[in-house]
């Protein structure tokens, strides 16, 4: 997993429970790292996991509402660091349908060795998305929570379902409705 994740994960940490938390989170977990990241290094995602579990333990809070939160965080800094990708297209739906074959080619020319997860489309209209996730990281939290900033984005709104079609979380089905 990209330093970047981890580095903006611990900002945002930082951010909403203070320097003590991180301080905490980064202690309680296993981090062959030590906790150290820089944005362009490549961390194994274990660690991004036993730091949510760690701060999921610490603040009552689910894992799936962090990374819910840490998406929308996420997203804020792909807007100020990518803008170029995101501004390209002038509707949520054209972004979002276009995250496999245009938005991960970019990622992977900055990030060769970028493991990201794939999305396929099943339908597409101008008023709805339906596309499976398949990760064997299970972040759909994490994807869930950009599709609902891509519309915020993008002054939109929509009403968005998902069905875990494993029970694991590693494959799930969205579908998007634009309002």
């Amino acid at each position: 997993m990209k330093g970047i994740v981890f580095t903006e994960f611990l900002e945002l940490v930082e951010d909403k429970f203070g320097l003590e938390v991180v301080e905490e989170i980064i202690e309680k977990s296993t981090l062959p790292s030590g906790g150290i990241y820089t944005a362009v290094g490549t961390y194994d995602f274990a660690e991004m996991l036993s730091l949510v579990k760690n701060l999921s333990e610490y603040t009552s809070i689910s894992i799936d509402d962090l990374l819910y939160v840490y998406a929308e965080h996420f997203f804020d800094v792909l807007t100020s660091n990518y803008s170029g990708l995101i501004e390209k297209y002038k509707d949520p739906i054209e972004l979002l349908s276009s995250i496999e074959n245009h938005i991960h080619v970019e990622v992977r020319k900055i990030y060769p060795d970028a493991e990201l997860p794939v999305f396929e489309i099943l339908e597409k209209t101008d008023r709805l998305l339906v596309m499976i996730y398949k990760s064997s990281r299970a972040m759909y939290s994490f994807g869930l929570g950009l599709m609902y900033k891509t519309f915020e984005h993008y002054e939109a709104t929509a009403d968005i379902q998902l069905e875990k079609l494993k029970a694991d979380g590693t494959e799930v089905k969205f579908t998007i409705s634009k309002n």
